[in-house]
């Protein structure tokens, strides 16, 4: 169950891993997004929905200011800068829980280690901005390394796989060999297998059936499933129909070895995450 783990970010901040799972609450300040672009786009509202995240259980957030949906173009640096960076140094003395920023440009992330925030998730595994791991090494942040094929714009025009898992594993064990070279410490780094990024429908359930051998790395897992398109191609249901689907894969990726759940719907997802530990770790939360 991937027991003794940690995840690490700054300031003394550290997740205790395999005993309990940790629930990430999202938080996209982007026009695009595909579930709730535009619904937090100003720093008034984004302020709230992370002062809820926090009340419905988060004991993590992911702050976002360039969409990575299917199809999406780069959004240039000045904007997303302008999107997250009066949000986070809002945040960073308010809330008590670990922030990350999720951004694969090195300047961006180097501005809010500045700010304050504990981990820098970056889609690319640090294969967009050859500067980003030596600014993340140098700040002592945390890391989340996600496998993507191709690129936001492109990645779903027609991906292929020989055996998903085995090309997964490999392209992230790179990215750690990468990022421990560089200077950032084992216990400050979790692994995303890409949900969605890359993956047609059958490769993202092959994912989720084949988790627990992503352990084999020795890492964190971490993963996003919420509200995504595998539920509506397996359940023909839109975006706001999409929580139960959520639910399910969120407990089968917890039963399968994930450590830490990304979502948009942190009240539910957290009740889940301790319905799923109950079963599969034994924990009591009574």
């Amino acid at each position: 169950m991937n027991s003794g783990l940690k995840f690490r970010g700054r300031h003394g901040k550290l997740l205790e891993l395999g005993e309990k799972t940790v629930v990430c609450g999202i938080l996209n300040i982007t026009p695009d997004s595909f579930f709730d672009g535009g619904l937090y786009n100003n720093k008034r509202k984004a302020i709230e929905r992370a002062r809820q995240l926090v009340h419905e259980g988060a004991e993590m957030l992911d702050i976002g200011g360039a969409s990575s949906r299917p199809g999406a173009d780069p959004v240039a640096a000045d904007e997303e800068r302008k999107r997250i960076m009066p949000v986070l140094e809002a945040l960073v003395d308010e809330v008590d829980i670990l922030i990350s920023v999720d951004t694969y440009r090195s300047q961006i992330a180097k501005e809010a280690l500045e700010i304050g925030v504990d981990i820098i998730n970056d889609i690319t595994s640090l294969g967009e901005d050859p500067d980003m791991a030596y600014v993340v090494a140098e700040s002592g942040a945390g890391m989340v390394l996600m496998h993507m094929q191709g690129s936001p714009s492109t990645m779903q025009k027609n991906p292929k796989y020989d055996d998903v898992i085995a090309e997964i594993s490999s392209f992230l064990q790179e990215a750690f060999n990468t990022a421990t070279a560089s200077g950032i410490d084992k216990d400050k780094i979790a692994i995303d297998p890409g949900i969605g990024f890359g993956k047609r429908p059958e490769h993202n359930l092959e994912i989720i059936r084949r988790l627990s051998e992503l352990r084999d790395l020795g890492q964190p897992i971490f993963i996003g499933v919420s509200r995504k398109s595998i539920i509506g191609d397996v359940l023909n249901l839109p975006l706001d129909e999409r929580i139960e689907g959520t639910a399910a894969l969120v407990a089968c990726s917890i039963m399968n070895g994930a450590n830490i759940v990304r979502v948009h719907d942190v009240k539910y997802m957290s009740r889940v995450a301790r319905m799923a530990d109950a079963i599969r770790k034994g924990i009591s939360y009574a």
